[in-house]
């Protein structure tokens, strides 16, 4: 089954009871049983919820796995993987990351003994450096946030096999419609399912997908026992976001180039990064890797002025100063105050999270309205 039918029917069926083509939305907290454990396989929604279950199946299928796991956030996502270690064990970590996945490792994880190593991933290579015994997991961002980064992805699972390592790629901003890690020698794939998964800013949600059985099985414990799932109805609106999930990508890749290509050539733009750009770093790799470039790309002024980052973004019209990304919707954040005020200063400049960076999160809108309002802005 090709990709753009998954979306639609992987591993989905009619519902068994009244043949609904859409999963219903179980709205139930607990189920009846003929007998002390006799049920017809679910017994207490956080355990198990056949709206939720159904969205499990199809965040496997989208990504060519074997178990799917859902979740309240990205981070409660990230915080499951997290609990599979122990005192004393060290993960490796792209430099350039998602602030909010900082500071669980760094604010949260520390505090339990877990030693985080934050590492610059463009060349593979570099990871064994970082590498010991007590190394149990190597994490991922490709594209990262908000720098667009590259990582090869076949070659960090090459080394975190022959070290017998975990390997974990948060796929938040690819999608699967533009990369596969497991097919590519990941362990795990999260996404912030917040974003393009679902895909229409309404819901809050995270997902792993892994193919081991063993793993998956930990997995569902931690998601079990933890508790932090999500409920049906975000279960439901995320199902109806995969739907779409092919058709809303092929545009805001292509809104992306054109907006990357309108910025590189503005007399008031110093650095666009867009892994689409022959002279982007890895660009090669991301060409590999990836079916297309994306609608994510960040780009700087000149002259790295933090007064007038603020006043371009307040200035947008069209697209919209806000948190998140990957909704149908154009945003702009500045990465320094918003989604990344949580790594200090000196540590985000070292990525290039400078003040004057601006990420933006490309819609699927008419294209020249959204270059007329960035022209507007910039002037």
């Amino acid at each position: 089954m090709k990709f753009n039918t998954k979306t639609i029917h992987g591993k989905q069926h009619p519902d068994v009871a009244y043949g609904a083509v859409m999963p219903p939305i179980y709205q139930t907290s607990t189920y009846a049983q003929t007998t002390p454990g006799g049920n017809k396989g679910y017994e207490y929604s956080r355990t198990h919820n056949p709206t939720r279950h159904a969205l499990e199946n199809a965040f496997a299928s989208i990504e060519n796995g074997t178990f799917g796991l859902a979740f309240g956030s990205g981070l409660a996502a990230i915080d499951a993987v997290l609990k599979l270690l122990k005192p004393g064990d060290e993960v490796i970590s792209t430099n350039d990351l998602y602030g909010g996945t900082y500071r669980l490792f760094t604010s949260i994880f520390e505090d339990f003994g877990i030693k985080f190593h934050f590492v610059g991933m463009s060349n593979a290579s570099n990871i064994e450096n970082y590498i010991n015994n007590n190394t149990k997991l190597i994490w991922v961002e490709t594209p990262t946030n908000p720098m667009l980064n590259i990582i090869d992805i076949k070659a960090t699972a090459s080394i975190a096999k022959k070290h017998n390592i975990l390997l974990a790629v948060d796929n938040t901003f690819a999608t699967p419609y533009l990369q596969q890690p497991l097919d590519l020698g990941a362990d795990i794939i999260m996404h912030s399912a917040t974003k393009y998964i679902g895909g229409h800013s309404d819901l809050v949600m995270g997902a792993l997908v892994v193919n081991d059985k063993e793993l998956a099985d930990k997995l569902y414990f931690i998601q079990n026992a933890s508790g932090a799932i999500c409920g049906p109805q975000d279960s439901f609106l995320a199902l109806r976001g995969i739907k779409t999930l092919h058709v809303r990508m092929q545009r805001h890749c292509e809104n992306g180039k054109a907006i990357a290509k309108y910025l590189a050539t503005h007399p008031k733009v110093e650095n666009v990064y867009w892994p689409g750009f022959k002279n982007h770093p890895n660009h090669d790799i991301a060409k590999s890797q990836m079916k297309d470039f994306g609608g994510m790309l960040s780009f700087t002024t000149k002259g790295n002025n933090y007064e007038e980052a603020i006043k371009l973004v307040e200035n947008l019209k069209i697209f919209t100063l806000a948190e998140s990304l990957g909704g149908v919707e154009s945003l702009a954040g500045h990465p320094a105050s918003m989604t990344h005020a949580s790594i200090p200063k000196e540590e985000r400049e070292k990525t290039g999270v400078v003040d004057s960076l601006i990420r933006l999160s490309v819609g699927i809108e008419d294209e020249e309205d959204l270059i007329n309002d960035l022209k507007q802005a910039l002037g």
